[in-house]
C-alpha cells in the first residue's frame, strides 16, 4: 500500500479523448465498486474519519485496464459510524496496480466518531438524500461543509445549536450527542438552507430555522450577507427596513447585533446614531455598549475621535469606558493595517507612486 499511487477520483463519463484528442473507441470494462469487488475483479481497503473523508486502495485483478464507478449515495460502514458518498466519480486502474483514492464523503449520523479507523461497504441505502446527491453532482460549487450540514438536515433535523460555530444568544436547545465536529460556518448553514429549498425541502420543516438568530448572524457577516438576502428575501430596497426591525422589534436576545449590521453596511448613519445610543442613560447596557463596539465596524477614521471622546466621559474605570477605550484601540489597529495594506500595494504597482507618499 506504501507503493500506491494517489489519484482523484474524478467525474463519471462515457467516453475518453486519446492523446491525440480523437475519441477512443475501446473503452476499458466499467463496473461499480460493488460489483467489482463482488465479482473478484478488485480488491478494496477503506479507511475513513467518519465525516468527510473515506480513503480506498484499490487493486484491479484483471488482466486488462478496469474502469471503477463509485456512485454517490453508496455508504461505508464502520460500527456505528456510516457515511455516504456524496458525489459519482471513476477511477481507471491498471492491472496488479494498487491506487489510492480519496472519496468524498458526508457523515448521516452527528453520533459518528471522529476518528481514522477501517470501513466496510454498506448495502445500506437513504432515498431520502437521493434528491440532494443528484443537486450536488450538478453543482460542483458547494462545499463539503454545506453538503453535510444539509445531510445532517434531512437525516436528523438537527437544530441550529447542534450545526453552528456562533454561541446561542439564547436557551440552547440540547443535543442527543457531541456534534463539534459537524460545526460549520454561517455561510455554510445558509448555503446548505439555500440548497434544500432549491430540492424542495420547506423552509418550515428544518429546525435549524426556528433559531431567529441564524438571520441575524448571517446579515451580519459582509461576505455571507447576498446569501442571506436571497435566502430571507431581503432586498437593497428593503434592507435599511430589516435592520431598523430588527433594532426596535428583533428577537430581545439579539435586537443588539442588529447595530453592528448598521455600523458596517450603514456607516454614515451610524456615525451620527451610535454615539447618541452610548451615551442614552436609560438605555440597557448591553445596547450602549454594542453602540460603542459598532463604531469601531465602521471602519471610518472619523470614528476614532468620537470613541476617545466617549472613553473619557465615560472614565476607565466603568464598563462603558473601557468598551470605548479598547474599541478606540481596534479601529486605530484596523485603520493601521487598511493603510499600510493600501501602501503596500500601490509600492507594488508603481515605484513613481510610491515616491507620491515620501
Amino acid at each position: 500500500m506504501s507503493q500506491a499511487a494517489v489519484v482523484a477520483l474524478t467525474a463519471a463519463s462515457n467516453v475518453r479523448p486519446s492523446k491525440t484528442g480523437n475519441v477512443v473507441s475501446t473503452q476499458p470494462q466499467t463496473l461499480d465498486l460493488h460489483t467489482a469487488i463482488e465479482h473478484g475483479q478488485l480488491s478494496a481497503e477503506f479507511r475513513g474519519n467518519g465525516r468527510d473523508t473515506v480513503r480506498a486502495i484499490l487493486t484491479n485483478r484483471t488482466g486488462g485496464q478496469l474502469t471503477v464507478r463509485v456512485a454517490g449515495g453508496q455508504m461505508f460502514e464502520s460500527g456505528t459510524n456510516l457515511v455516504v458518498v456524496l458525489r459519482s466519480g471513476e477511477v481507471e486502474l491498471r492491472p496488479g496496480t494498487p491506487v489510492e483514492v480519496t472519496i468524498q464523503t458526508a457523515a448521516t449520523r452527528s453520533a459518528n466518531k471522529f476518528a481514522d479507523r477501517g470501513y466496510t461497504l454498506s448495502y445500506g441505502t437513504l432515498p431520502r438524500l437521493k434528491p440532494l446527491l443528484t443537486y450536488a453532482q450538478n453543482h460542483p460549487e458547494l462545499s463539503t461543509a454545506t453538503l453535510q450540514t444539509a445531510v445532517l438536515a434531512l437525516t436528523e433535523n438537527l437544530p441550529l445549536s447542534a450545526v453552528s460555530k456562533f454561541s446561542a444568544a439564547g436557551a440552547d436547545l440540547p443535543t442527543h450527542f457531541d456534534t463539534s465536529a459537524f460545526r460549520v460556518e454561517t455561510g455554510d448553514i445558509v448555503h446548505a438552507l439555500l440548497t434544500l429549498r432549491a430540492i424542495g425541502v420547506r423552509d418550515g420543516d428544518l429546525a435549524m430555522n426556528i433559531d431567529p438568530q441564524l438571520k441575524v448572524e448571517a446579515m451580519i457577516e459582509p461576505l455571507t450577507r447576498p446569501f442571506a438576502m436571497r435566502y430571507y428575501g431581503i432586498t437593497p430596497a428593503t434592507e435599511w427596513d430589516y435592520w431598523k426591525s430588527e433594532l426596535l422589534s428583533g428577537d430581545e436576545a439579539t435586537r443588539h447585533y442588529a447595530l453592528y449590521g448598521i455600523a458596517r453596511f450603514y456607516p454614515d448613519i451610524a456615525l451620527e446614531m451610535l454615539p447618541k445610543w452610548a451615551r442614552e442613560t436609560k438605555m440597557a447596557e448591553v445596547f450602549r455598549i454594542s453602540a460603542i463596539q459598532a463604531l469601531a465596524d465602521t471602519q471610518r477614521p472619523e470614528a476614532l475621535p468620537i470613541l476617545e471622546k466617549l472613553s473619557d466621559e465615560f472614565g476607565s474605570d466603568t464598563e462603558l469606558g473601557k468598551a470605548a477605550s479598547n474599541s478606540a484601540k481596534f479601529l486605530n489597529t484596523s485603520l493601521a493595517k487598511l493603510s499600510a495594506n493600501r501602501t503596500a500595494t500601490v509600492s507594488f504597482r508603481s515605484s513613481v507612486a510610491t515616491s507620491q507618499f515620501q
